[in-house]
C-alpha cells in the first residue's frame, strides 16, 4: 500500500500556512518551494485564462495568507493578480476571479495595499456581468472606506476616494455609476461621509438621464422610515418594564378580579401607547437642510417634472421632493401650486398623496393670494355633498393641513361655509369640520362666528393676529412672569401659616353690633361691579405689566431647566383656564401636564395619517365580513361528536368502509332488503329494538 503524501506539509497548504505564521524562518523553503510552483502555474493559467484551476486558486490565497510573512519574496505579487484582473476580467472563470479578489482584499486588510490602489480596479470589475461578485465588492468598499475613518477621518484620504466616488457618478456605465451612488449613500447613512459635498454630489444625480440613478437619488432625499414592527415589547424602557410587572405580579398573589385584569391591561396599552408616540416616524432630513442651492434645485426639478416621461409613482416621487424643499426652506417656486392643482381631482390615483404634498408645500411666507386658488380648488372638487363621506372628510383634513401651515389663506365666508359641515350626518365629515373650527380657535378665532368661537382663555386674551411678512422678534422668554408669581405665592403661604401658628384664641363681646342683613346684599352688589370691572380691564395695560415682568426676569438672571418647565407649564394652562379676574383663579399649579400636553410642534413635514384619518372606521361590506369569519374557521376543530381513534394509522371500521363502497358492490344487498317478507321486517325490528333496550339497561 503506497504512502499518504497528501498530509504531509509541502502539500497540505492549510497545515503549511499555520506553521509559516508561527515559524516563518524555519518553513522558509516550503514557502519557496510554493512560490516557485505558483509562478509555474500563472504561466499556465495564462495561456488558458478561461479555465477552472482549483490548485491555482488555493495557492493565490494561502500567498495571500503569508503575504506579510515574507514581504521582500512577495513585492510583486499584489501587482501580478491586479495585471491579471485588468488583463482577463471578462473572459475570467466567476469562481477563479473572485478568489483574486478576495486575496486582493486580505493584501488590503494586511496593509499592504492603499485603498485608491484597489477602488479603481474594483470599479472596473463592475462592469463584469457578475452580479454575486459586484455584491461582494461593494460591500468590501463600504467596510473599507468605513474601517479607515473608524478611529480618526484622514481628510486629504476622503478627499481622494470622494472625488473619485464623484467622477464614477458620471461614468457611461449604469452599473458602475448606480453602484457608485449606492455606495455614497450608504456611507452618508452610516455616518461616515455625512457633509455637505457628499450631499450636493448625490443632489446632482437628480437630473441624470440614467433612471436608475435618478430615482436612487430622489429616494435618498425623500429619507427612509425606521420600521417600527422592529421595536418590540422586549426593548421597552426599564421603568416601563417595572410598571408593568409589579402590577402583574401583584394580581399574581392578590385575590383575582376583574377590576385588577382591567388594570392590568390599561397599564400595558398605555406603556405600549408611549413607546409609539417616543418612537414616532423618522425621517432623515438633515440631507436636504445641507443643500447648497435648494432654490434652484426646486426650480430644475420643476421643470424637470413638466417634461418627464417616467411612471407616475416616479412623478409622485418629484412631487413629494419638491413639496419638501419648498415647505422646510420655504422657497417661492409659485408655479409648483398650478402644477399640482391638475391631479387634485378625487378619481385621480393616489390623490391622498398629492393631497399631503400640496398642504407640505405651503408655509407662512406664501402670499395668501398664490395658496387660495389651491383652497378653491380642493374645496370645490372634496368639500361637496354630491360626492361621500370619505372624499369630503379627506378634503377638509388636508384644508385643516394647508390653513395650519399658512393661516391667512382661509377667508371668513370660506371657513363659515366649511364650518356649517359640523352638523353633517357622517361623524368622519362632522368631526373634520370641527377640527378646522379647533384650528381658528386658536390662530384667529375672529373668522369664526360667534357661536363657533370657544369660551375666551388666558391665551386667547394674549393672541394676537400677525399679518403677511410681519415678523414677533421678541427679546424675553414669553411666560417668564409666572416664575414671579409663584415665588410671591410661596411667600404668601409662608407668611399665612406662620401668621396661623400664632393665632390665639380672640374673646368677643356681646354688646358688638349685629351684622345687617340688608349689609350682604349691597356687598354682592358690590362684588358683581368690581367683577364686571375686572372683565372690562385695559387689556393692552395687563399685557405691557407682564411683558415687563418677564423681560426683567429674562434678562436679571439665567433659567434653569426646570423653571423652563414651569413656564411650559404655565403657557400651556392659559389654554385651559378660563379668562377671569385674578382673584377668581384656583391655585392650579398641577392643572396640566407638560409631559402629556406639551407636543414636539409643527413638524417639518405632514404624515398621511392627518389627511386620510376616519373618526369612525366604515361599516366592512360583505366581502370583507365574509372573510373575517372564513380567517377565524381556520385552524379550528370541526363540529360534531369527536371520536377520534387511539392510533391514527389503525385501520377503518366496517361501517366506515360501507360508507365509502361504490354503489355497484353495494345495490344487490338494497334489493334483498326490499324483497324481504313481513315477518322478516318484523322479527329484524324485534331483535333491533331488544338491542336498544339491552343498551339502556
Amino acid at each position: 500500500m503506497g504512502k499518504r503524501t497528501n498530509n504531509q506539509i509541502p502539500n497540505n497548504l492549510p497545515q503549511l500556512q499555520n506553521c509559516i505564521k508561527r515559524d516563518p524562518l524555519s518553513y522558509k523553503e516550503e514557502f519557496i518551494q510554493q512560490h516557485t510552483h505558483f509562478k509555474a502555474l500563472l504561466q499556465v493559467f495564462q495561456l488558458n485564462p478561461n479555465s477552472k484551476s482549483k490548485n491555482f486558486e488555493d495557492l493565490v490565497l494561502f500567498l495571500a495568507q503569508v503575504s506579510h510573512c515574507y514581504p521582500e519574496e512577495l513585492k510583486q505579487f499584489p501587482s501580478e493578480l491586479m495585471n491579471i484582473l485588468k488583463l482577463y476580467s471578462t473572459v475570467l472563470n466567476s469562481d477563479t476571479r473572485l478568489a483574486l479578489c478576495k486575496a486582493l482584499i486580505l493584501l488590503r486588510n494586511k496593509s499592504l495595499l492603499t485603498p485608491t490602489d484597489l477602488l479603481s480596479l474594483f470599479f472596473d470589475l463592475f462592469k463584469c456581468e457578475d452580479k454575486n461578485l459586484r455584491q461582494f465588492l461593494k460591500n468590501h468598499i463600504i467596510a473599507d472606506i468605513k474601517n479607515i475613518n473608524s478611529k480618526h477621518k484622514d481628510a486629504k484620504l476622503n478627499a481622494a476616494l470622494q472625488s473619485f466616488m464623484f467622477s464614477m457618478l458620471n461614468e457611461n456605465n449604469v452599473i458602475a455609476a448606480k453602484i457608485a451612488i449606492e455606495i455614497l449613500v450608504e456611507l452618508y447613512h452610516k455616518n461616515v461621509w455625512k457633509d455637505a459635498k457628499t450631499v450636493n454630489m448625490i443632489a446632482n444625480c437628480c437630473f441624470s438621464r440614467m433612471t436608475k440613478i435618478f430615482v436612487t437619488a430622489i429616494k435618498f432625499f425623500l429619507g427612509r422610515d425606521e420600521d417600527e414592527d422592529n421595536s418590540s415589547d422586549d426593548d421597552s424602557e426599564p421603568e416601563d418594564q417595572k410598571t408593568v410587572q409589579e402590577i402583574s405580579m401583584a394580581n399574581r398573589f392578590n385575590k383575582k378580579s376583574r377590576k385588577r385584569k382591567r388594570v392590568l391591561e390599561k397599564t400595558k396599552k398605555v406603556v405600549k401607547k408611549s413607546k409609539k408616540t417616543e418612537k414616532a416616524l423618522h425621517y432623515d432630513f438633515s440631507a436636504i437642510h445641507l443643500l447648497h442651492d435648494p432654490q434652484g434645485m426646486a426650480e430644475k426639478l420643476l421643470r424637470l417634472l413638466e417634461k418627464l416621461n417616467e411612471k407616475f409613482e416616479i412623478k409622485l416621487m418629484v412631487i413629494d421632493l419638491i413639496s419638501r424643499l419648498i415647505g422646510i426652506h420655504q422657497l417661492f417656486v409659485f408655479n409648483f401650486y398650478s402644477l399640482i392643482q391638475r391631479f387634485l381631482r378625487p378619481h385621480q390615483r393616489e390623490v391622498t398623496k398629492i393631497l399631503l404634498f400640496a398642504a407640505q408645500a405651503a408655509h407662512e411666507l406664501i402670499p395668501p393670494e398664490v395658496l387660495e386658488p389651491l383652497l378653491k380648488t380642493i374645496a370645490d372638487n372634496f368639500v361637496s355633498e354630491h360626492n361621500s363621506a370619505e372624499c369630503i372628510t379627506v378634503g377638509l383634513n388636508a384644508i385643516r393641513e394647508l390653513c395650519s401651515r399658512c393661516p391667512l389663506v382661509m377667508n371668513e365666508d370660506l371657513l363659515q361655509d366649511l364650518a356649517l359641515y359640523k352638523n353633517y350626518k357622517n361623524k368622519n365629515v362632522s368631526m373634520a369640520a370641527k377640527s378646522i373650527i379647533q384650528l381658528y380657535r386658536v390662530i384667529n378665532p375672529s373668522l369664526l362666528k360667534k357661536k363657533d368661537r370657544a369660551k375666551p382663555t388666558e391665551a386667547s386674551k394674549e393672541l394676537t393676529v400677525k399679518q403677511y411678512g410681519e415678523l414677533a422678534a421678541i427679546d424675553y422668554v414669553p411666560g417668564a412672569e409666572c416664575l414671579n408669581e409663584e415665588e410671591n405665592e410661596s411667600e404668601q403661604e409662608e407668611s399665612e401659616e406662620e401668621k396661623s401658628d400664632s393665632d390665639e384664641w380672640v374673646d368677643i363681646n356681646s354688646d358688638e353690633e349685629e351684622i345687617d342683613i340688608e349689609s350682604d346684599d349691597e356687598s354682592k352688589m358690590e362684588i358683581e361691579k368690581e367683577y364686571e370691572e375686572d372683565i372690562t380691564e385695559n387689556k393692552e395695560e395687563r399685557n405691557e405689566d407682564k411683558v415687563k415682568k418677564a423681560t426683567f426676569i429674562s434678562s436679571s438672571r439665567i433659567l434653569s431647566a426646570s423653571e423652563f418647565k414651569r413656564i411650559r407649564t404655565a403657557q400651556l394652562a392659559k389654554q385651559v383656564r378660563a379668562a377671569q379676574p385674578k382673584r377668581f383663579n384656583k391655585k392650579d399649579k398641577e392643572l396640566v401636564n407638560v409631559d402629556e400636553m406639551d407636543n414636539a410642534g409643527k413638524g417639518e413635514l405632514v404624515k398621511l395619517e392627518a389627511i386620510e384619518r376616519l373618526y369612525k372606521k366604515p361599516r366592512p361590506d360583505k366581502e370583507s365580513r365574509l372573510s373575517t369569519v372564513m380567517e377565524g374557521r381556520s385552524g379550528r376543530e370541526k363540529f360534531g361528536k369527536r371520536k377520534g381513534k387511539m392510533n391514527e394509522f389503525a385501520s377503518k371500521t366496517e361501517k366506515e368502509r360501507k360508507k365509502k363502497k361504490n354503489f355497484t358492490m353495494i345495490k344487490h344487498k338494497l334489493q334483498q332488503k326490499k324483497k324481504r317478507s313481513f315477518q322478516e321486517k318484523r322479527r329484524a325490528l324485534q331483535t333491533a329494538l331488544i338491542k336498544q333496550m339491552k343498551r339502556k339497561k
